[in-house]
């Protein structure tokens, strides 16, 4: 006999079916955001497991890091593309918990994740977040932290001055336009730490580098990048 819960659930279910986010089809008992279908279908980089990827190289000479990786690779009009848009501009938060816990869970058997002591999202301008009501890259951190059991730190790396929007920069230009655009309220609390920098999508870079400079101001700070996404 189904208890009452279950008898909610079937009566939800019917009125409100779960849908896969990429076909629109509805979901099967065990399917989770998406189809088996359209997860199959995810980019993935495999770029955890490989010293010296695109992620790594798009960084070297820029700052001293210790590893560089993203999830999976970002293509316009791809399935990814269509779940970051459904993140950030339709609340849709369950997406960054589908991803993050993807991508930390192909994190969690690398060696050197264990050595991370602080996870740390790039922060959003603060008139942005208020307008969107929540920062993605924090809500990935999130879900990541429950999977790796890391920390995560929010509101000591902050946005200090007001930047121009990087849409139609060159890499040189976005590079400039974000210098100093970060600080630390406190840089004794990152002090010896290892900070993993995360971000939805990497694109020239120029961002997560002013974070990276920000932090490794802290005395004996080190920093790792770890994105969702990366432009090819």
């Amino acid at each position: 006999m189904l208890t009452l819960n279950e008898l909610k659930q079937g009566i939800m279910h019917l009125l409100y079916p779960r849908l896969c986010e990429g076909c629109n089809r509805q979901l099967l008992e065990g399917e989770e955001l998406l189809c088996i279908g359209c997860a199959t279908e995810l980019p993935e980089t495999g770029y955890h497991a490989i010293a010296g990827n695109e992620t790594e190289q798009r960084f070297a000479g820029r700052f001293p890091f210790v590893r560089a990786t993203s999830y999976c690779y970002f293509t316009e009009d791809g399935l990814l593309q269509h779940l970051l848009h459904g993140l950030k501009y339709t609340s849709k938060k369950d997406i960054a918990d589908f991803l993050g816990r993807r991508f930390a869970q192909q994190l969690a058997v690398t060696d050197w994740i264990s050595t991370v002591d602080e996870i740390v999202a790039v922060p959003l301008h603060p008139d942005k977040e208020a307008l969107r009501g929540y920062n993605q890259s924090h809500l990935l951190c999130l879900a990541m932290g429950a999977v790796l059991h890391k920390p995560v730190t929010e509101g000591n790396l902050v946005r200090v001055r007001a930047t121009e929007s990087q849409t139609s920069k060159n890499r040189a230009e976005r590079t400039d336009n974000m210098a100093g655009a970060f600080g630390l309220k406190d840089k004794k609390g990152m002090e010896g730490k290892h900070i993993l920098i995360v971000d939805d999508v990497l694109t020239t870079g120029a961002t997560i580098e002013a974070c990276a400079l920000a932090i490794l101001e802290a005395a004996g700070a080190r920093v790792s990048i770890a994105t969702i996404g990366i432009t090819v």
